[in-house]
């Protein structure tokens, strides 16, 4: 029995001791999608898809047209001549596919180095708020299950981040 109750006293001790921890959480999601810079960054990223779809549309349809004159023109060539002429769309139409896999590579390689920069620039600002408010702990919204409303930070955080930046170049 007075080893029950000395186990319930070292527990209750312990839990005190934790009380008075500061637990905050936050959503980075939000900041990333919400924030000036990333507003700014997902609109940059959206004008590099959209330019590339047209470009992508183009080769499409000289791929089509072309396609359509070999097709035209299967009686009147020999068997090597249209043989030929398939094997160079064949390359052509591989040569898109590779442009378009390039440049889906480059768009997300993009998007990966924006979030990082804007990340670094979110761990500064909850770095520096932790170290002023006497922060033990920011926990990211996504692994909270069930959290107090007024344990939030997104809100001061958004603040801070549109404050401290607002584009970021991409290269």
């Amino acid at each position: 029995m007075k080893k029950h109750l000395l186990l319930i006293f070292f527990l209750l001790i312990d839990i005190n001791a934790y009380a008075e921890e500061k637990i905050l959480y936050l959503d980075i999601n939000f900041l990333l999608q919400q924030s000036d810079v990333g507003k700014f960054i997902n609109s940059e990223l959206e004008k590099i898809n959209n330019k590339n779809n047209n470009d992508y549309e183009k080769i499409e349809n000289s791929i089509k047209t072309e396609e359509k004159k070999i097709l035209n023109q299967k009686n009147l060539l020999n068997e090597e001549e249209f043989n030929l002429k398939v094997s160079e769309l064949k390359n052509k139409y591989n040569s898109y596919i590779d442009l378009k896999n390039n440049n889906n590579n480059k768009l997300k390689d993009l998007r990966n180095e924006a979030t990082k920069k804007i990340l670094i620039n979110i761990n500064d600002i909850i770095t520096e708020y932790s170290a002023n408010n006497e922060v033990s702990l920011i926990l990211e919204k996504n692994n909270i299950v069930l959290g107090k409303t007024d344990l939030d930070i997104t809100k001061e955080i958004f603040i801070l981040l549109n404050k401290k930046i607002k584009k970021i170049e991409l290269k």
